[in-house]
């Protein structure tokens, strides 16, 4: 048995599964990472994309992050096999949830496809089977009533000269991803964390395990006794702590996994 059927067997024996995903996911997307080789954040200042920046100059962060929007999701991108297969793993009942670093909602996207909904339009909501940790860059939320819509519209606008873009009640619009310096959504997290805690196997998979909280995911898991894989082209921090280690593409590693679960 090598170590991507043990991962496969302990996912098809386990009462709870979950995985984590990061941008390594995306990438072959065609989204393009935040940091490394090319990543975004060798072209762009990250330290004009914080929450107190927004809060403080909301009509030049507003300028800037027309730049970053075109720059992360400007081109054609659609789920690739790693999503597909994921998607299909929790359709099929062997996992509970997807837990994602990623804002760009091609996990929904790809929950919707293997539902056989219709798929012409990008998903703005949610799925209930994903956990998205930073967010959605699709929409925006209002900064003083809360508010949430998609973000197209109001992107439109901002470009149009409307800066900041504003709600009907006047408050300013936020980006519904969080910022640096922003705390991530309190339920989500906790959902998160309980996760963890009753997964029997967890993943964490094209993701640098380097930003808290989601860095610390798999320790946990580990720690409460469950089966860890990573499946990263890079090394992680986190390695120590895995059952298995992948170095492998994810759109390889992940239609295979989920074989092997089904051939099981």
């Amino acid at each position: 048995m090598d170590d991507l059927e043990t991962l496969a067997e302990s996912i098809r024996n386990a009462d709870t599964a979950a995985v984590l995903t990061g941008a390594g996911v995306s990438a072959p997307s065609g989204i393009p990472t935040f940091r490394g080789d090319d990543g975004v954040w060798e072209r762009f200042d990250e330290g004009q994309f914080t929450y107190g920046r927004f809060r403080s100059d909301p009509e030049g962060f507003w300028a800037d992050r027309l730049e970053l929007q075109e720059a992360m999701f400007g081109g054609d991108y659609e789920p690739n096999p790693a999503h597909e297969a994921l998607a299909a793993l929790e359709r099929d009942g062997h996992l509970e949830a997807v837990l994602t670093q990623n804002t760009d909602g091609l996990h929904a996207d790809a929950a919707a496809a293997v539902r056989g909904d219709d798929v012409d339009e990008p998903r703005v909501e949610t799925a209930d089977s994903v956990l998205e940790l930073h967010g959605n860059a699709r929409r925006v939320r209002c900064a003083d009533c809360g508010r949430r819509r998609p973000a197209d519209p109001v992107l439109e606008r901002a470009a149009d000269g409307e800066l900041p873009p504003t709600c009907d009640c006047g408050g300013v619009y936020k980006p519904d991803v969080v910022l640096f310096g922003e705390q991530l959504p309190g339920a989500v997290i906790q959902r998160a964390r309980s996760l963890i805690r009753e997964s029997d196997a967890f993943l964490a998979i094209g993701s640098s395990l380097a930003v808290e909280p989601a860095a610390s995911l798999p320790r946990r898991a580990s720690s409460s006794g469950a089966t860890v894989g990573i499946v990263n082209l890079e090394s992680t921090p986190c390695d120590d702590a895995a059952d298995v280690v992948r170095r492998e593409d994810v759109t390889e590693a992940l239609p295979r996994l989920r074989e092997l679960v089904v051939e099981g």
